[in-house]
């Protein structure tokens, strides 16, 4: 089976609340280059000693397809910021935009601020000033879009795609 010899080494890091997954790749890719080498040299001076796994139940990662990485607007303002933070960079979050007159824009999200407030918008429905911020109602409040990118575009901060991109309150995401 996969992943059920003894432990030679751990380490843990702190995540922070807006750590998406490249943020700590990059963070456990250093640890575990250091943890290499200490293996090895525990290895050619005979010092390595193992300790078994913990007992217990161990729920297996789920494997990520596409329908897996759609935002569910309807989940708490901190559900959908942790889905975006769990995918991003890559294979990231993602929704479409539908315009009045029913035309569909692609969205990858990439960095997004959880705003929980009381309102009577419906899910998924888009409040913009046109020009600084993008917000997304959702069952507890809004999600703000920090960084995106539209399908055939580049990544970009959310103000520098609103002036060139003229979303409104009449544009809706699914």
């Amino acid at each position: 089976e996969i992943d059920t010899g003894d432990i030679i080494g751990s380490k843990s890091i702190p995540v922070g609340e807006n750590d998406n997954v490249g943020i700590i790749y990059d963070k456990l890719m250093n640890i575990g280059a250091d943890m290499v080498i200490d293996t090895v040299d525990r290895i050619i001076d005979g010092t390595l000693t193992t300790s078994p796994q913990p007992e217990g139940e161990f729920t297996p990662a789920p494997k990520i397809f596409k329908e897996t990485c759609h935002i569910d607007w309807k989940k708490t303002s901190e559900q959908i910021h942790n889905l975006v933070r769990g995918l991003s960079p890559y294979p990231a979050a993602w929704c479409e935009w539908i315009s009045p007159d029913n035309n569909r824009f692609g969205v990858k999200i990439y960095r997004t601020t959880p705003l929980p407030s009381k309102h009577n918008y419906a899910p998924g429905s888009i409040h913009t000033d046109g020009k600084n911020h993008i917000d997304i109602a959702c069952t507890d409040g809004f999600i703000r879009i920090e960084e995106l990118q539209l399908a055939g575009k580049k990544r970009m901060a959310a103000p520098d795609l609103l002036r060139g991109f003229h979303l409104n309150d009449e544009f809706r995401c699914e």
